[in-house]
């Protein structure tokens, strides 16, 4: 009845019972319908992606809403190709899902990802403001269709690599949702898997299979000491 648009009133006098009692139930249904929805169907409430997120990478076709997620100095190195993304969706009436995504654009793709967790729509902003504090400038609002085409298009470019994304991606990706476009994205840095290491990472052993993948030589790389 209520799928057909019957008010709580008119569900409560077809079965006979106080309005009251319709109200909590109405509610409970709704929660239950909307943890059953595909999880990127739900609402959008926002998406962010660290400043910079560009460097290196070519843009060739892309939308021009995209271009106010560029901002002036993108052209300097300083992220290393290392790019942060955080996508926000509605749970039910004052409870959101956030999922977190850090990125490696020139190599090695998805490394690692954050939730989805649940939170009070209230908290989002105190959670954004944490998620990207290792930047020095804020965090800029993204398109839905950056942020898919940045994180599935990172994934793909680096399986290819030869390289998986973090083990939970499956679990947050839902979220995300996947656009039908064409990418526009030319991942690698100026082209080419420029790999990176990372403080957790096995520098040979990503060397090893980037030697079986591309060949020595067809691609660059930076090991810290």
């Amino acid at each position: 009845m209520r799928e057909h648009g019957s008010s709580p009133k008119q569900i409560a006098r077809v079965l006979g019972v106080r309005p009251a009692e319709v109200a909590p139930l109405i509610r409970q249904v709704a929660a239950v319908q909307q943890s059953r929805a595909d999880p990127g169907d739900r609402a959008l409430i926002g998406c962010w992606v660290s400043p910079g997120w560009s460097v290196g990478l070519g843009l060739e076709g892309a939308g021009a809403d995209w271009a106010a997620t560029v901002p002036l100095g993108a052209d300097e190195p300083h992220t290393g190709g290392l790019v942060q993304a955080l996508i926000v969706r509605q749970e039910r009436a004052s409870r959101v899902t956030v999922c977190g995504f850090l990125v490696d654009t020139y190599c090695l793709g998805v490394k690692n990802c954050t939730g989805p967790l649940t939170m009070g729509a209230g908290s989002v902003d105190d959670y954004r403001r944490s998620f990207f504090r290792a930047f020095e400038t804020p965090e800029l609002p993204a398109p839905l269709e950056l942020i898919q085409q940045l994180v599935h298009g990172a994934v793909a470019y680096a399986r290819g690599l030869g390289f998986e994304p973090a083990a939970d991606f499956g679990s947050t990706s839902p979220f995300l949702g996947t656009s039908d476009a064409p990418n526009p994205i030319r991942f690698g840095r100026d082209g080419r898997p420029f790999y990176i290491s990372g403080p957790r990472d096995d520098p040979g052993a990503v060397r090893a299979v980037l030697d079986r993948t591309v060949g020595a030589g067809n691609y660059q790389f930076l090991t810290h000491v």
